[in-house]
């Protein structure tokens, strides 16, 4: 039941942003729209209080549990920058804003993203830690919270493979690839 919420609740993300930004843009409503991309956050308060009723009801934490907390701390992290995204995109095709900028290719910029990324990352992983650790302490019942302890080493395996990419663009770089014309002319020699 834990997880047709959860999945209700990402289709409600997108219904809800969606909803916001196409009565901000093409229908021009835009208090009706920003009353709607404040309500985004209302989702996640829903999956929090049927996370909690469902422990409170006596339920032995599972699955569905441990990726409630997953999906809220990941959703608390990264729903603004998401919504930020989407409203660039909305506000290019539909008001005639500026392209969307994409994130940096090359250099020092493209490290500073990627670490900026693993620190929203890292928010998102302590977030749903710290919920598991609650649904835990609010259960106070180890037979049935044993599924959550688990999800805090997945969290935390999930958060090392995802310092990868920061660590290897702070060693390696991405360099812009030199193209035919960019390279020196080759010395031309006669055969012999």
């Amino acid at each position: 039941m834990l997880i047709a919420i959860i999945v209700g609740c990402e289709i409600g993300f997108w219904v809800v942003l969606g909803a916001g930004l196409l009565a901000r843009y093409p229908l021009r409503l835009r208090r009706t729209g920003a009353a709607l991309l404040l309500c985004v956050p209302l989702i996640d308060l829903v999956l929090l209080a049927a996370t909690a009723i469902d422990l409170r009801g006596g339920a032995t934490a599972g699955t569905g549990h441990g990726l409630a907390a997953a999906y809220l701390g990941y959703s608390v992290a990264f729903g603004h920058s998401i919504v930020r995204w989407a409203d660039e995109r909305f506000a290019h095709r539909f008001a005639g804003g500026p392209p969307p900028r994409g994130k940096p290719k090359y250099g020092r910029a493209r490290t500073r993203y990627e670490w900026r990324e693993f620190g929203k990352a890292a928010l998102a992983t302590a977030i749903a830690c710290g919920l598991l650790l609650a649904m835990i302490a609010l259960v106070d019942d180890p037979d049935r919270t044993a599924a959550l302890s688990a999800w805090l080493g997945r969290l935390g395996m999930v958060l090392a493979i995802w310092s990868i990419w920061p660590v290897s663009h702070t060693l390696w770089p991405a360099k812009p690839k030199r193209t035919d014309a960019s390279r020196p002319p080759a010395e031309h020699t006669a055969p012999k």
